[in-house]
């Protein structure tokens, strides 16, 4: 199978409504083996739907999730079983889903390093993503992979990948495969990128009749230059998607540059609002210019995302002039009692998510 044309990827693009929604794990998940493993499986099951139901509310009409490997490989039948349910919920409430097949980032290798494993999680209160050391943190080098860095458990983890793609391959309730999120990140540029070509070439073997992404995540705005792995992905995405957390004038120039390439855009990572990178300023933007997006969050939990980054908060203690603004959630939406963080932001979501509707439906006529 060969890249779509740019032909092909509008057709695909221009036939279903404006794609709007969030990377998603419900409130109650320390992590995504919390989201994917058997224990308190059921009880989750039943937050998420509860969750799916003020999304369909909101707007939103898809979601980003990441596979977890470790309960693919230590539960392989009864996940494959809850997978097959979650995505038949989120369907139920008229939410797609994109699935991303593998993930760069990794956390720094210190004394408490380890790798994730099925079963009772713990977090940390007041940390970004419920980890004291997170990916996030500072990184000396290339941060290990759990899997890829071992050639017996990266050719396991593509087993895990040919058997999904090959289950789902034309399934319409999988809107995207998102091959790699962030390649390169944690400082691992020097070698992902035999795993990022081996992941494309697996999946286009597949033949599925969704499209193809690798997200590109990072750029630099002096002189519009990107790493080899980006442009790697940029090259060989049917559907270009991109990450952004930066100002609203930064953001206008990575979609200046993204729009050159000709394709249907999504950004599958956005909000960011202790630096300035919010929903005023983003959503209207993302429906205006077409552009599709999924921002990081929706109920603020266990995972909590709604805290910096820990480099927030070395780069202020470096720098106090740095602009962090730490009276402001960074992501998700909503509180834990399911009130919106911000009303205005929920009422501007639902009117930018109606008129697309209108747009949509004026379209076909």
């Amino acid at each position: 199978m060969e890249r779509w044309s740019k032909e092909r990827a509008w057709e695909w693009y221009c036939s279903r409504p404006w794609i709007r929604g969030c990377n998603y794990m419900s409130a109650d998940c320390v992590n995504r083996v919390d989201q994917w493993q058997a224990l308190g499986f059921e009880k989750r099951l039943k937050t998420t739907e509860r969750e799916l139901e003020l999304m369909k509310d909101l707007g939103f009409n898809s979601v980003r999730l990441i596979l977890e490997y470790v309960v693919w490989r230590d539960e392989h039948d009864s996940f494959l079983e809850r997978f097959e349910r979650y995505i038949a919920l989120c369907a139920s409430y008229g939410i797609s889903c994109m699935i991303v097949l593998a993930n760069d980032c990794m956390p720094p290798k210190t004394e408490l390093w380890r790798e994730p494993y099925v079963g009772e999680q713990t977090y940390d209160i007041g940390y970004h993503g419920g980890k004291k050391h997170s990916q996030h943190g500072a990184h000396s080098g290339p941060a290990p992979h759990f899997y890829f860095d071992n050639e017996e458990s990266a050719d396991d983890y593509f087993r895990m990948v040919k058997e999904i793609v090959t289950l789902y391959k034309d399934d319409p309730r999988i809107l995207m495969w998102d091959l790699f999120n962030e390649p390169g990140n944690s400082r691992r540029e020097g070698v992902t990128m035999p795993h990022l070509v081996r992941m494309l070439e697996t999946v286009r073997a597949i033949n599925p009749s969704q499209p193809l992404t690798i997200g590109a995540w990072w750029f630099d705005l002096e002189d519009f230059h990107t790493s080899e792995l980006n442009e790697y992905a940029l090259a060989n995405s049917d559907i270009i998607t991109y990450h952004n957390y930066s100002t609203y004038t930064e953001h206008i120039r990575v979609i200046k540059h993204l729009k050159e390439l000709g394709r249907p855009i999504i950004n599958t990572e956005w909000l960011a609002r202790c630096t300035g990178n919010t929903v005023f300023d983003n959503f209207p933007l993302f429906y205006l210019e077409n552009i599709g997006c999924y921002n990081w969050g929706f109920v603020a939990g266990k995972y909590q995302t709604f805290e910096p980054y820990e480099a927030h908060w070395n780069w202020y203690r470096d720098d106090k002039n740095a602009p962090i603004d730490f009276t402001k959630w960074f992501h998700d939406l909503y509180r834990p009692s399911l009130r919106p963080y911000d009303p205005k932001e929920e009422e501007l979501i639902k009117t930018f998510c109606a008129l697309a509707d209108k747009d949509f439906e004026k379209s076909k006529k």
